[in-house]
């Protein structure tokens, strides 16, 4: 709701003002300096305890699915965003739904973690799926999420070991 009231009072100061903003709207981003103890998000996590070789827990069935984007396509987003007088709201994200299951298998690819998960009940409340269309910032603005998610993983685990 906060999010949403937000874009409101930008959208109005834009008519009220004949101001121009954009207003980008995020998916599950990840990357390098990512931290699992703060609002870290999964990849984080399963990346730094895979890392220092501990168990990884998946809430639920894992086929819960997200949009997960590679900080440097968030980047490039908000740079074309900043340098163009386009108006209105835009999704950043790559528009592929990846389930928890299938991130964890890609975390173990980049790693070289053979320890399967372990399964904890669902979280009350949590989102099934969450994956945005990014089709407008495409058409608009040219903007795409070249990262995949194979490399994006790769680059960020590297920078958590540098880290350690």
């Amino acid at each position: 709701m906060a999010k949403l009231a937000a874009e409101e009072y930008l959208q109005g100061w834009n008519r009220l003002y004949g101001t121009r903003h954009a207003i980008l709207r995020f998916a599950n981003v990840y990357g390098p300096r990512q931290l699992a103890e703060l609002e870290g998000g999964v990849v984080a996590i399963f990346l730094e305890r895979m890392r220092d070789e501990k168990p990884t827990r998946i809430f639920g069935d894992g086929e819960q699915s997200r949009d997960f984007v590679y900080v440097g396509d968030v980047v490039a987003a908000l740079v074309a965003a900043g340098t163009t007088d386009v108006v209105g709201v835009y999704n950043v994200g790559t528009g592929v739904a990846t389930t928890v299951n299938d991130l964890h298998a890609a975390c173990r690819r980049v790693t070289g973690a053979d320890a399967p998960p372990e399964h904890a009940p669902a979280r009350d409340g949590e989102v099934l799926h969450s994956v945005v269309d990014p089709s407008r910032l495409a058409a608009d603005l040219g903007v795409t999420a070249a990262t995949g998610l194979d490399a994006g993983l790769a680059t960020t685990f590297a920078s958590i070991v540098k880290e350690f």
